[in-house]
């Protein structure tokens, strides 16, 4: 008899790891509580970890199939400056695969398209997880009742799953950022596959898709909850000065496309991601600030190591065990890299410190900066045949 899983959740890495589950030949119920599961107006660059755990979910074709490719960019001043220059194609040659930008509305949508027909329960709140057992528990949504061998709480950073397993812990925090961003209307005349520009205290960047659109953010320090009445008017004022196509992309975006969110992060982590028969997974384990673009990737690693752990341990209190032993160490690392990031790239505004971190990026040899970005990229996947 196959085990059964109930997957709260239905963001990227919850369908990851229903697929996951699938392939090895569990029964996976996800459950969703918004009717919809589109982030619309948002992009996602996927680095070689990412993909290469896509590829053991069977989706990896596809994803690159409908994404564009990163192999020219890099990081600049305001003026258009180069601090450092994207090498792409040094990227593929150590990793086997190139980044690669897509708009978060097609991977979710392949996602779904990958999971078997009635997987997917939307529009449905998932109630408290009642143990039943040492081994097993029991979920409601609604009216229905889910005894599963086994939870995986995949709800996000504001994890309610997280909370009633760990009510003492420290809730996410502000970083004192908050980010704008949106997709273009139509195509905008880029040079480049990816972008970064750091100002004080200040970020904007692009990722540039297939069709020739691309998605925009511009990321700020502000007070939490900052909203602006007009805010891409807002933004067409701040950055009217900074280098070309900054003003090209806001001015192919149409207003009501402008999404606002403040980001927040898990600053103390978790003792562990496993009680009993229940995981915590992706952001509702460890989420982490967006410097290094690494909290998707974290997540569909996540979920094929749940899976592999499950395929091929003895027991699900075994698998569970290897899932956490392997993913903190590694999650918990990166979390406390894309927040170092942060701290010495867009968060700086002193002008002397700001000073002496672009002359130490122009100075870093190519190499040097390839071997940085290789330390988060390089993740051999198990396999999951």
């Amino acid at each position: 008899m196959s085990k059964t899983a109930v997957v709260i959740g239905g963001g990227i890495g919850g369908l990851a790891t229903a697929i996951g589950l699938h392939r090895i030949g569990w029964n996976a119920t996800v459950i969703e509580r918004s009717p919809t599961l589109e982030d619309a107006g948002a992009g996602i660059s996927l680095a070689a970890n990412g993909l290469h755990a896509l590829d053991e979910l069977g989706i990896g074709h596809a994803v690159r199939e409908a994404s564009r490719n990163q192999y020219t960019g890099g990081t600049r001043t305001p003026n258009g400056t180069w601090l450092t220059h994207m090498n792409g194609a040094a990227l593929e040659e150590a990793v086997g695969t190139p980044i690669v930008g897509i708009p978060r509305t097609t991977l979710h949508r392949l996602l779904r398209e990958h999971l078997p027909t009635d997987t997917l329960l939307t529009g449905t709140e998932a109630g408290p997880i009642e143990q039943t057992s040492p081994t097993t528990a029991r979920v409601t949504h609604g009216t229905t009742t889910l005894d599963a061998d086994l939870v995986i709480a995949a709800d996000g950073i504001n994890s309610h799953t997280r909370h009633t397993l760990f009510p003492t812990h420290p809730h996410p925090t502000y970083t004192g950022s908050t980010v704008l961003r949106a997709i273009t209307d139509h195509p905008v005349d880029l040079h480049t596959d990816f972008e970064l520009t750091w100002g004080h205290g200040t970020e904007f960047g692009h990722i540039a898709f297939p069709d020739g659109r691309a998605e925009w953010h511009a990321v700020l320090d502000l007070p939490a909850r900052t909203r602006f009445t007009d805010p891409l008017t807002e933004l067409r004022r701040r950055f009217r000065t900074w280098h070309d196509p900054i003003p090209a992309l806001l001015d192919a975006t149409h207003p009501d496309a402008v999404l606002h969110h403040d980001i927040n992060e898990l600053p103390t982590p978790l003792p562990t991601y496993v009680i009993g028969p229940i995981a915590l997974l992706g952001d509702a384990a460890h989420a982490m600030t967006p410097h290094l673009g690494q909290g998707a990737c974290q997540a569909l690693e996540d979920a094929v190591t749940l899976a592999a752990a499950l395929a091929t341990e003895p027991t699900v209190p075994a698998a569970l065990a290897r899932y956490d032993a392997e993913r903190r160490p590694r999650t918990q690392a990166v979390a406390r890299a894309a927040r170092q990031a942060g701290r010495m790239g867009q968060q700086l505004t002193h002008p002397m410190a700001v000073a002496l971190r672009n002359t130490a990026m122009r100075l870093t040899p190519s190499r040097a900066a390839t071997r940085m970005i290789l330390r988060h990229h390089t993740w051999v996947p198990p396999r999951l045949a």
